[in-house]
């Protein structure tokens, strides 16, 4: 890690040529000519960026038991992703080599460099919880199987990794999450917790379940060797007061974020006093980062690592061991530091709102909604906004279902900082609410608990892998959310 720190541009650029000569006798290294690719910009020239519509037909082949397509090594492992805005499940292709590579090498690193910070860490003389997704490790056909990626990487882990994980793979892997939910609790409650790892919204679930059958006040009553709490796939900020609370612990307690994604394992935590995640330069993966201004081009332009900027939105491009060229996961994100590169997740290319030019992506509603939590004392569980749009009479404005933990005393007052904190963090935004020409002030709906539960549930979307999407230019996210209360 300290190597790559310190050159981040020769080992992305080892990367690259690595990449293209692993798969210039591929069928899309053959289409594009990567044996005659000899610089970035070739590449750049030759090769279009992606998103999923345009490798799905290539991965269909190879769930149908087609190789050498995308990859030269067999692929026969599909992280099944969901949580698109279409609704729809992608296949990401998982080789051998980004399993070993980047997945689990991220893993262990993670856990390196916990160590490197807490030296008299007793972390492996306990269990580590595993709260991972809810689809099994399924069949596709006789060739190919699929699951969440935490069920592909459960089901693959070598034994050494598998001898402090708890609960056993059995269950780690049942499908039917209230039931999952109920045998983790039984079977850790007895056992010597020192760490967990999972989705925050679903490892409250779990914890809360915890407390219910054991009467405890905080989990350090259950399980007071607990010194680790590994978190990603949505922003910690709503949450990190409640965890606090309900776990307890004090300095005993720590905290890492980690930016592991089906498509690859992008970014760790790698000191707890850093703002941002470690961009990992050396697990497979080629970096490219979109300006937004490029996305729907049908040429974009996309720069390098020695050309981003701090504090600047980018749509993350990648090309990786698993196969996939140039390809664009949805993700935004900005540098929060070049020396060396660390990253935060933003948002979403697709989920945000933009009705009225006023650009709010997910970094800007988390931070608001931890203005508005802080000045109000709530606590905000789940959320989702749409735009309402304008008509001859009224401005048009933004509109939000709400779930509390904790809902504030004063709903109007909570709405007004909400807005506050929203014109603070994105300068579009407060132009647009200028004397509520264009943006009135938003509506917030506080909704009754479980709903968002609900939701996910009649879609089919419970488990861990499953996110609530936060910001939609639809309305068809929130009035069916709005429906649930009614």
């Amino acid at each position: 890690m300290d190597l790559f720190m310190k050159y981040p541009h020769d080992v992305q650029h080892e990367w690259f040529e690595r990449l293209i000569t692993t798969a210039k006798d591929t069928e899309w290294g053959r289409r594009f000519g990567f044996s005659e690719i000899k610089t970035i910009d070739q590449f750049k020239a030759r090769v279009p960026v992606q998103d999923y519509e345009g490798f799905k037909h290539d991965i269909d082949r190879t769930i149908r038991g087609e190789q050498n397509i995308l990859w030269p090594t067999d692929i026969t492992m599909f992280a099944k992703s969901s949580g698109t805005t279409s609704d729809k499940s992608k296949f990401i292709p998982v080789s051998q080599e980004s399993l070993e590579e980047c997945h689990y090498k991220g893993g262990k690193d993670l856990m390196c460099m916990y160590y490197h910070e807490y030296e008299n860490s007793r972390l492996l003389e306990g269990r580590g919880l595993v709260m991972g997704g809810s689809s099994d490790f399924m069949p596709l056909n006789e060739k190919a199987y699929t699951g969440d990626l935490s069920a592909i990487i459960i089901k693959n882990l070598p034994f050494w990794a598998s001898l402090h994980r708890t609960p056993d793979e059995s269950v780690a892997l049942n499908p039917i999450w209230e039931q999952k939910i109920e045998q983790i609790a039984d079977i850790t409650i007895e056992q010597n917790v020192t760490n967990m790892s999972g989705v925050p919204s679903w490892m409250l679930i779990l914890l809360r379940r915890v407390l219910e059958k054991t009467g405890k006040e905080k989990i350090i009553d259950v399980w007071p060797n607990l010194e680790w709490y590994v978190h990603g796939g949505v922003s910690f900020d709503p949450y990190r007061k409640t965890f606090i609370d309900i776990i307890g612990g004090g300095d005993q307690m720590h905290y890492s974020e980690t930016y592991n994604a089906s498509e690859g394992f992008f970014g760790l935590q790698d000191r707890s006093d850093a703002d941002g995640l470690l961009l990992m330069l050396d697990y497979g993966i080629f970096y490219e980062f979109m300006p937004l201004d490029q996305l729907g081009n049908s040429n974009p332009k996309t720069l390098q690592l020695d050309q981003v900027e701090i504090g600047v939105n980018y749509a993350l491009v990648i090309s990786t061991t698993g196969g996939l060229w140039r390809y664009l996961i949805g993700d935004t994100i900005q540098f929060t530091s070049t020396d060396p590169y660390r990253v935060k997740v933003s948002g979403r290319t697709k989920h945000f709102i933009n009705a009225f030019g006023e650009e709010v992506i997910v970094d800007n509603a988390d931070k608001a909604l931890a203005h508005a939590c802080e000045l109000t004392g709530a606590e905000v569980k789940e959320y989702t906004a749409a735009p309402i749009h304008m008509n001859e009479n009224e401005a048009g404005g933004h509109e939000w279902a709400i779930e509390f933990n904790s809902p504030p005393n004063d709903l109007e007052y909570f709405t007004e900082m909400l807005d506050n904190g929203l014109k603070s963090v994105n300068s579009d935004y407060e132009a647009k609410r200028y004397h509520d020409k264009i943006l009135k002030p938003p509506t917030v709906h506080a909704m009754e608990s479980g709903t968002f539960y609900k939701w996910m549930e009649q879609r089919g979307k419970l488990g861990g892998q499953n996110k609530v999407p936060r910001l939609s230019n639809s309305r068809e996210y929130l009035e069916a959310v709005l429906t649930i209360n009614m």
